[in-house]
């Protein structure tokens, strides 16, 4: 039976965010609001929990998972980024946009894309997210709270615990979020490439 917080989205209660840590540290699976729709979120380095996320979304490992960090520079640590690339990330982040770019051998292998070795990864802008990950000083490895034969993401806490209430930790609610996931834009090329047409503008990549 999951557990349910409901955290203020502008003063994020410390001690709520601080079990929330907890529970994801002890293998939890847990659905947190982001700036655009609501996550399911996972440790980055639990192997069950990221393959019961998977399971839960109905994706296989050829399927991105993005990492969530807090900023710029914890994306270098997992991506290779250039300067031209870190200049079109800084003027995007935080926001609602996930990057595809090349990972670094500080991801594990089995989180990368198995043919391309590329990874999604983003820098929310949303004080709960921000702090639970100030607060686990390391990524969240998380996926679009989309439910399988699902084409619109949930985005309200009860009726996330509704559907999800057997299967997770603890659902975050933190109000609601946006119907729109996150804009995916391909880093990996020379130009940047559109994936997925999010809440995020695409005008300042030139698409």
């Amino acid at each position: 039976m999951s557990q349910f917080f409901q955290i203020h989205p502008e003063n994020p209660q410390l001690r709520l965010i601080k079990q929330a840590a907890q529970i994801i540290q002890s293998g939890g699976i847990v659905a947190l609001p982001t700036d655009s729709c609501y996550a399911l979120v996972c440790q980055l380095d639990d192997k069950q929990a990221v393959e019961r996320l998977r399971r839960i979304r109905g994706v296989d490992d050829k399927h991105h998972l993005t990492l969530l960090c807090r900023d710029l520079s914890e994306i270098a640590q997992y991506a290779k980024v250039d300067n031209r690339r870190y200049r079109m990330l800084k003027t995007a982040t935080p926001g609602p946009y996930t990057f595809i770019l090349e990972a670094t051998k500080e991801v594990p292998r089995r989180l990368s894309h198995p043919q391309r070795k590329t990874i999604g990864l983003r820098v929310p802008e949303n004080r709960i997210a921000q702090a639970l990950l100030e607060e686990l000083a390391q990524p969240l490895l998380g996926a679009t709270l989309i439910l399988p034969d699902e084409s619109e993401p949930l985005t309200d806490p009860e009726e996330i615990r509704d559907h999800l209430e057997k299967l997770i930790e603890l659902v975050i609610d933190g109000g609601a979020c946006s119907l729109q996931p996150t804009t995916v834009i391909d880093l990996t090329e020379e130009q940047p490439v559109l994936l997925r047409q999010g809440r995020g503008d695409v005008a300042q990549f030139g698409l």
